[in-house]
């Protein structure tokens, strides 16, 4: 797969949240939400600090803050994220509705791909109709994915195999 030009400048804008998620001490994950070709919501990881919370992924932090009255267009929607979802994001993804995703990195230890195949039927039906791009953007995205693996591995938080 190959980004387009577009899809390479809100890239970018993602890297950027990723690596001030990582300067604040969590994760290198960084989200973004278009709409008409226009930023309307950003997040970053934030699990660790400056708390913990392990529900404050980057792409659920950028789902909390689309505006509500723009909820009608979900399936217009692009969440870029620096990283291939988790489980629990790609659930929020398409319960959200999110007309594509686009995602920088496969994510080998805890990306949701390998278990696409296996979606309860709703999950299923929804995932049909969302377009799943991805890996886009290895050359600034991979080097975040193994920055996490490490830092998760350092924490103890990744089992030896």
């Amino acid at each position: 797969m190959t980004a387009n030009d577009q899809d390479r400048s809100f890239f970018h804008r993602a890297v950027e949240l990723a690596q001030a998620a990582e300067a604040r001490g969590n994760l290198p994950i960084g989200a973004i939400i278009t709409l008409d070709d226009q930023i309307i919501a950003e997040g970053r990881n934030a699990i660790w600090s400056p708390s913990y919370r392990p529900n404050r992924h980057a792409e659920l932090e950028a789902l909390r803050v689309v505006p509500e009255d723009l909820w009608a267009r979900a399936g217009e929607m692009t969440l870029y994220t620096t990283l291939e979802p988790c489980l629990m994001c790609t659930g929020a993804i398409l319960l959200h509705r999110v007309g594509r995703l686009a995602f920088g990195a496969d994510d080998p230890v805890g990306g949701s791909g390998p278990a696409l195949a296996q979606l309860p039927p709703f999950f299923e039906s929804v995932l049909a109709v969302t377009a799943w791009d991805g890996p886009l953007d290895l050359e600034r995205c991979r080097p975040l994915c193994q920055r996490a693996i490490e830092l998760l591995e350092d924490r103890g938080e990744l089992g030896s195999g």
